[in-house]
C-alpha cells in the first residue's frame, strides 16, 4: 500500500519539480511579463502598458518642448535656439536604441505593419507634406497639440478634435474613398520592399551606428547652443518611448494568445480610436492606443501642474481660429493616409528604417519648410513695424 501510494505521487512531484525548474530558467524579464498578464489579462496588459508610456511621454515631451514644427522653422530660418536640437535627440534615441534592442535579439520587426504590409509611397508623400503645412498652421503636430491641450490651451483642444474626426473620416468616413484613390497612385509590397536596413545592406549595426553619430551630433549642437540639460534628457526619453513601445508590444504579442499588434507611438489613427471610443456604446475592446492618448494627456498635464504652467488660452480673433482649423483638418486627412503622423512616421516608423515612414518625414518638412515661407515669413515681412499677430504666436515656445 505505501508502494501505492508513493508511486502514484511520483509524476505530479516530478511534474511540479520540472515546472520549478523551467520557471527558475526563464528570463526574470519572462516572468514579470507572464505575471501581468495573467494578472491584467492580455488585452488589460498592453492597455496598461500604453497607458504608462503615454504618461512617461506626455511629461517629457511636455518638459523638454519636443515640436517637429518648432524645429523646422529653426531649421530653414536659420536660427540657433536649440528647437531642432531637441528634436535630433528624440529621432536619434529613438533610432538608436530600436535598433540596439534589434542587435541584442530582444526585439523583432520584421512582422510589424509598418514592415510587412503593403504601403503607398504616393501616400506617403502626398499625406506627409499635407499633414507638415496643416503642422504650421495648426501651431503643432498632433503630439504637440495634445500636451498644450493638457496645460489648457483651447486652441489646441479644438485643433485636436478637428483633426480626431478628420482622421477618422479619411479612415472610414467620407474622405477615405479620396484617401484610397491616392494611396494607390504608388504601392510597394511589405517586406523587403519596404525596409531600408535590406534594401541598402547596411544592417542592424548599421542603423545602430546610424543613430549614434546623430545622438552625438545631437550632444555637440546642445553644448554650443547651451541646451539646458534637462531639455537635453527629456528628448532623449521622448526617443526612448519610441523604443520601449516596440519592444514592450512585441515582448506581450510573444506571450499572449490573442493577436497583439507589434506596433510603436503614433497619434493619428489613435487619435481617431480614443474618438470613437467616447461616441461608442460601453463595453467595447481596449487596446495599447486606447491607453497611450489619455497616458500622454496626463503625463503633460502632470508636467505642466508640477512646474507652473497650466493656464487657459484661447482664440484671439477669427483669422487665428480659421488657420487652425484648416491645419488641424490638413493633418488630420494627410496623417491619415500617409500613414503616420510626425511622432508615427517621423520617429517611430524612421526607427524601423520603413522606407514610407522616411517618405513622408521628407515630404513633412519640405510641406512645412514652404508654408513657413510663403505664410508666416511673408506675414511677417510685410510690415516691419507692426506687431507680430496671433497667429505667428509660437506653440512651440514655453
Amino acid at each position: 500500500m505505501t508502494h501505492v501510494k508513493v508511486t502514484g505521487r511520483l509524476p505530479n512531484d516530478a511534474a511540479r519539480q520540472g515546472a520549478i525548474g523551467e520557471t527558475a530558467a526563464q528570463p526574470r524579464s519572462t516572468q514579470v511579463i507572464d505575471a501581468i498578464i495573467e494578472r491584467l489579462g492580455e488585452i488589460g496588459a498592453i492597455t496598461a502598458a500604453g497607458a504608462a508610456i503615454g504618461v512617461l511621454f506626455g511629461f517629457f515631451a511636455q518638459r523638454s518642448r519636443f515640436c517637429l514644427r518648432a524645429a523646422v522653422i529653426e531649421f530653414v530660418r536659420n536660427t540657433h535656439e536649440g528647437k531642432l536640437t531637441i528634436w535630433l535627440f528624440a529621432f536619434a534615441a529613438a533610432v538608436f536604441l530600436t535598433q540596439l534592442f534589434v542587435v541584442l535579439g530582444w526585439l523583432d520587426v520584421s512582422t510589424a505593419r509598418q514592415l510587412a504590409a503593403r504601403g503607398s509611397v504616393s501616400g506617403a508623400a502626398v499625406g506627409g507634406a499635407l499633414f507638415g503645412i496643416g503642422m504650421i498652421l495648426a501651431r503643432g503636430c498632433a503630439s504637440r497639440l495634445l500636451v498644450l491641450a493638457a496645460q489648457g490651451n483651447l486652441r489646441a483642444l479644438l485643433s485636436g478634435l478637428v483633426f480626431a474626426v478628420t482622421a477618422q473620416a479619411a479612415l472610414s468616413g467620407v474622405l477615405s474613398p479620396l484617401r484610397l484613390a491616392i494611396s494607390g497612385w504608388w504601392t510597394v509590397e511589405g517586406g523587403t520592399a519596404r525596409d531600408l536596413i535590406a534594401t541598402t545592406g547596411i544592417g542592424h549595426i548599421g542603423g545602430v551606428v546610424f543613430g549614434a553619430a546623430w545622438l552625438l551630433a545631437a550632444f555637440v549642437w546642445a553644448h554650443r547652443q547651451r541646451v539646458p540639460a534637462w531639455r537635453r534628457i527629456g528628448a532623449t526619453a521622448v526617443g526612448a518611448m519610441v523604443a520601449l513601445t516596440w519592444l514592450a508590444t512585441y515582448q506581450v504579442s510573444r506571450h499572449a494568445f490573442d493577436v497583439i499588434p507589434i506596433q510603436s507611438l503614433s497619434f493619428t489613427g489613435p487619435s481617431s480610436d480614443v474618438l470613437m471610443l467616447v461616441l461608442s456604446p460601453p463595453g467595447q475592446p481596449l487596446k495599447f492606443d486606447l491607453g497611450l492618448v489619455p497616458g500622454v494627456f496626463l503625463g503633460s498635464f502632470i508636467a505642466a501642474a508640477l512646474f507652473g504652467e497650466l493656464k487657459l488660452e484661447g482664440f484671439q480673433g477669427g483669422q487665428s481660429m480659421r488657420r487652425y482649423i484648416v491645419g488641424a483638418l490638413l493633418m488630420g486627412f494627410g496623417g491619415m493616409l500617409a500613414g503616420g503622423c510626425a511622432v508615427g512616421a517621423g520617429l517611430s516608423g524612421a526607427a524601423v528604417f520603413t522606407v514610407t515612414a522616411w517618405v513622408t518625414l521628407s515630404t513633412m518638412w519640405a510641406g512645412a519648410a514652404l508654408t513657413d515661407a510663403l505664410v508666416d515669413r511673408r506675414a511677417e515681412g510685410s510690415s516691419t513695424t507692426a506687431q507680430p499677430t496671433p497667429a505667428a504666436a509660437s506653440y512651440a515656445s514655453p
